[in-house]
């Protein structure tokens, strides 16, 4: 198996580089086209401020190649805000592989950013598979997906939302499985075996 990490500048990179590790898998690090293309799974993630990620993706080009790509993806956290195809982060226009829009939190009882653990429940696709309803996931953020058909799988902060999402070969989640113990390392294995 080859993994494809994308190397955008705004990545969490060690604690994915290390999860990868820990189960075996070859991966590279890489902002170069050709290399993402030739991946077998591909890893989009990012941390921070979608409109600074956007850009840097258009530096390099890498936001007209995402999109394209065929291939498995699986977008980590501000990785799966930006496939879709708006976010209220800077009015930041994105990459437009999913039909929805990236929003604020606007929380009367908890805290924003949302930093911690939360369950995740209505579990969909072999991403998912062998993990059991509610359990919990690590989380970092101030912004949400909102529920949609593209949701597969959802948590509760204030309101409910998409923790993560699909369409086609393009999975994201809005928990950061790499930090996320033994049930984020199987999501890890299910996305290079199972999908």
């Amino acid at each position: 198996m080859n993994v494809a990490i994308v190397d955008y500048g705004v990545g969490n990179i060690k604690s994915i580089q290390h999860s990868l590790d820990r189960i075996g898998v070859n991966h590279i690090y890489t902002m170069i086209p050709e290399k993402i293309i030739s991946a077998e799974k591909v890893i989009f993630p990012g941390v921070g401020d979608a409109s600074y990620a956007m850009k840097q993706l258009k530096n390099q080009n890498l936001d007209k190649l995402i999109p394209n790509l065929k291939q498995p993806l699986l977008g980590i956290c501000l990785g799966m805000q930006l496939m879709c195809t708006y976010s209220e982060e800077g009015d930041t226009s994105c990459l437009g592989i999913i039909n929805t829009t990236v929003k604020k939190f606007n929380c009367d009882n908890n805290k924003i950013p949302q930093i911690g653990w939360n369950n995740i429940k209505n579990l969909k696709t072999n991403l998912f598979k062998g993990i059991n309803e509610n359990e919990f996931m690590y989380m970092v953020h101030t912004y949400y997906v909102p529920k949609s058909s593209y949701t597969i799988s959802e948590s509760l902060y204030d309101l409910t939302y998409s923790s993560a999402i699909n369409k086609d070969n393009f999975y994201g989640t809005q928990f950061h499985p790499e930090k996320s113990g033994l049930i984020g390392e199987k999501i890890i294995k299910n996305f290079i075996s199972e999908l």
